[in-house]
């Protein structure tokens, strides 16, 4: 390379080659801005329709918890607010409409008041039932289960119109007993409650313990009815009650499945032997928790917070989840039709940076979001699966749930 030297300034000859090489970057810097000023260009208007029931709030066994306001709802409104900076800058625009619909409510009828025939995004903090009902009544939307842990849901009453951002009871089962295998807790009992919530969950579990190698060496149903829990007479009942109830055969752990919250919060520390437990009361898995700070979990903790006046909670989550879904298409396609969404989700240029780390994508047999699923205590993150040692060829996350040999979906295929 030569230099000419004048008083003004420095003169820079460039070789072919490396004339070639800044001709090459700064035609790069043109195609970007041409890029980035189309984009900002074209205007894209997307709007998600949010789906509750108008259910009574859950209250919870202890005092401590309080039911969550807004349960769902929050999260989705934190994500769209996260898509709209970035879509201020894009000229992309996020509307999200609240529907919630009475208990005794036609589902498709409320939202087809909503959004009449049209393909539309729906975002669905519905159980089973509706969100079946919803994916046949509105097969050209694209709907996201952010709630429904059913496992049928993700096999035989699959449709390829949904895509499931809650983890299957089986994902979250799977997570904690690898976390067992590690722990080589091998002889386990089981204890299921008298709801259908809980008898799919128990099923969940057995499975998971077989799929691993695990012994299940006893099983029980619990079946009373709960009365005054929180009255002395109602405490007394159970202090006698569960010592007699749990003489089982030597164990390791007792895994508990009772998603209602009527029996399994008394377990710990009045059990026969002395136990842990584990399920969904004690050590339980979990899609989020208040405790999660890692990979940079402490900044939306913080920010939900400050937006919510509460913690995030687990349907929080799914819903920030499913909308920021929404809003990486969108900013990545420039187009809000839902299936160009549904195209690009399913596709292997999609990620998405969910606080848990490692990138979380979409499964392209039954719609299923890949996530780590935590395994935590009542105050504070324990472990989080896939565990150490558990392999898979294509995804450690594929681990947890069922694999694509092992789902009974056919609509995706």
């Amino acid at each position: 390379m030569c230099r000419n030297s004048t008083r003004a300034g420095r003169l820079l000859v460039l070789s072919p080659s490396r004339m070639a090489s800044a001709l090459g970057v700064l035609l790069g810097v043109v195609l970007f801005s041409n890029s980035v000023s189309q984009a900002i260009a074209a205007d894209v208007e997307a709007t998600v329709v949010y789906v509750t029931r108008d259910e009574d709030p859950h209250i919870p066994l202890s005092l401590l918890d309080l039911p969550a306001e807004k349960d769902g709802f929050l999260g989705v409104q934190l994500a769209r607010n996260d898509n709209q900076t970035t879509g201020d800058f894009l000229g992309h625009s996020y509307e999200l409409v609240e529907l919630s619909v009475a208990v005794d409510e036609n589902i498709v009828s409320a939202v087809s008041a909503i959004v009449g025939k049209e393909p539309a995004i729906i975002l669905a903090d519905l159980l089973a039932d509706d969100v079946v009902a919803l994916a046949t009544a509105f097969s050209s939307s694209l709907i996201f289960n952010t709630r429904a842990q059913d496992d049928r849901l993700r096999n035989s009453d699959c449709n390829a119109n949904v895509l499931h951002v809650a983890p299957s009871r089986t994902m979250l089962s799977d997570g904690l007993v690898q976390f067992l295998v590690w722990k080589r807790w091998e002889d386990l009992v089981l204890v299921v409650g008298r709801h259908d919530a809980d008898r799919l969950f128990g099923e969940a579990l057995k499975n998971s313990v077989q799929r691993y190698g695990l012994n299940l060496i006893e099983e029980k149903s619990w079946t009373s009815v709960p009365g005054a829990r929180r009255t002395d007479s109602g405490h007394h009942n159970l202090q006698q009650e569960i010592p007699t109830f749990t003489r089982f055969k030597e164990h390791d752990l007792v895994l508990v499945a009772d998603e209602t919250d009527e029996f399994g919060e008394y377990f710990s520390y009045r059990t026969s032997e002395p136990r842990p437990i584990a399920g969904t009361q004690g050590l339980i898995p979990s899609t989020w928790h208040r405790s999660q700070e890692q990979w940079g979990a402490t900044q939306i903790q913080r920010r939900f917070l400050k937006l919510a006046g509460r913690y995030m909670t687990p349907r929080d989550y799914s819903g920030w989840a499913a909308m920021r879904s929404i809003g990486e298409a969108v900013t990545q396609t420039g187009s809000s039709a839902p299936e160009d969404i549904r195209r690009f989700l399913l596709s292997d240029k999609f990620t998405l940076a969910g606080f848990k780390g490692v990138p979380l994508t979409y499964r392209g047999w039954n719609g299923q979001l890949r996530q780590p699923i935590l395994i935590v205590g009542p105050r504070m993150l324990v472990s989080v699966s896939p565990q150490d040692g558990f392999l898979h060829p294509v995804s450690l996350l594929d681990t947890l749930g069922f694999d694509e040999p092992q789902s009974s979906c056919r609509q995706f295929r």
